[in-house]
């Protein structure tokens, strides 16, 4: 048995270093219009830098999956096969694909490039990884509403195809995200199948009867309305060993558009964690799901591996936004003496106690002090300002250096509570 492989998600190039230097063994990524992620900020990657992206991961030790999975129309092979040259080019270590053109397409251009079957065609039975299988792929991206034991039993049935699960992050209330909700919601200009999704399922929504227009009532008592579609988020750090028990490959997060400290932190969990059981199997995964929690996150679940059906306490009707049990406070960029180069994201003030975390070390320490580039002594480091920090005690390497505040927020405990035991 093989340790399986982390594999992380990389929205754009700079998430992608950070996602392999916090422990991801492999990142997946994509280009706007061909992925089910369509990324708007950051150093995106696109056809001009794809090559660029792939060549990172793999100078840092990774391995790259390109993602090609979107449902395909005409247009869509027309332009993809305009674009094949660029993505030979790129030499990405597999294609991720759910649509049979699209296949064709890669197998007829990219003949001995490894083919990983999209989540979103929805396999789901041993005959359908058999038939991905005679088709040329290598490895199946199982459907997310499958228990642990039928993937066991799908491994023991066809043992020579890799197995891919997710086991964190963001759940889509459709089946294998075969949504068309926020293509009528936004009247065809965010097609989730596209890459482009509005996220309908985390809007609050309140009921109108139809002969009394303008008259709103709550489907439950909340003044806010209730997010009646909303799912919590996959969290299965505590039950890992299951999963490598039944012999899964590759444990994939998901998170494309989440942040640069979402992916990090993330991913320093899940590496620690899978190290951790491989090497002690009866290992307390408890201090890894409380790291967890200061990500941002709708409250856990753990979907429908469990095999018992979707959990009645899956749904979080309350809130459609992560909360994070932690505020990621800023960057460290560069060092000058004992002087740290920050960029803060949230604000906090000198004698603070805060908290490091690097790809090797987790620490809490103080702000002693803090200046701008004019050398002007301050009290407050503000949001999105570029300055200069002491530490009390400081990293071994800044480099990759995250900062957020300690412990974990009052009541995300609560809200993050799930049948995770």
């Amino acid at each position: 048995m093989i340790k399986p492989e982390l594999l992380m998600p990389a929205g754009n190039v700079e998430k992608l270093k950070y996602a392999v230097k916090y422990g991801a063994d492999a990142v997946y990524l994509g280009v706007v219009d061909f992925s089910l992620r369509a990324m708007r900020k950051g150093e995106l990657i696109t056809l001009d830098n794809l090559k660029l992206a792939i060549d990172t991961a793999h100078q840092m030790g990774a391995k790259a999956y390109l993602t090609l999975n979107i449902f395909a129309f005409n247009n869509d092979i027309k332009n993809l096969e305009a674009c094949m040259d660029r993505i030979v080019e790129s030499n990405p270590d597999a294609l991720i694909i759910s649509d049979v053109g699209i296949m064709r397409l890669a197998k007829k251009h990219m003949p001995n490039t490894e083919i990983h079957v999209s989540t979103q065609a929805n396999i789901l039975n041993y005959e359908a990884v058999r038939f991905w299988q005679d088709m040329g792929a290598t490895r199946a991206i199982l459907a997310r509403e499958l228990p642990i034991k039928d993937v066991a039993e799908i491994k023991n049935k066809v043992p020579d195809m890799e197995l891919e699960c997710f086991i964190h992050g963001a759940q889509c209330v459709s089946f294998s995200g075969r949504c068309l909700l926020s293509d009528y919601m936004t009247d065809g200009e965010r097609k989730a199948n596209s890459g482009n999704c509005s996220q309908p399922c985390r809007w609050s929504y309140k009921l109108v009867e139809e002969t009394r227009p303008g008259q709103y009532y709550e489907i439950e008592e909340n003044s806010k309305g209730t997010h009646i579609l909303s799912t919590k988020d996959l969290c299965l750090v505590k039950h890992l060993k299951e999963m490598i028990d039944a012999g899964i490959d590759s444990f994939k997060v998901e998170g494309r558009t989440k942040s640069l400290y979402y992916v990090s932190a993330v991913a320093k969990a899940y590496r620690e964690a899978i190290d951790m059981v491989w090497n002690n199997p009866n290992a307390d995964m408890q201090p890894y799901f409380e790291e967890l929690l200061k990500v941002g996150n709708r409250g856990y679940t753990t979907g429908f591996y469990l095999g018992e059906g979707y959990p009645k306490d899956g749904y979080s009707y309350d809130i459609s936004k992560g909360l994070a049990g932690a505020d990621f406070l800023c960057e460290i960029w560069d060092k000058k003496d004992d002087w740290y180069k920050i960029k803060t994201k949230n604000k906090f003030n000198k004698n603070e106690d805060i908290e490091i975390i690097t790809p090797d070390e987790k620490f809490v320490t103080q702000v002693l002090e803090i200046k701008n580039d004019k050398d002007e002594v301050l009290e407050l480091a503000n949001t999105n300002n570029e300055l200069w920090v002491k530490f009390s005690v400081e990293p071994k390497n800044f480099e990759y250096a995250l900062v957020r505040t300690v412990g974990i927020k009052n009541g995300v405990n609560e809200v993050a509570k799930c049948a995770c035991s």
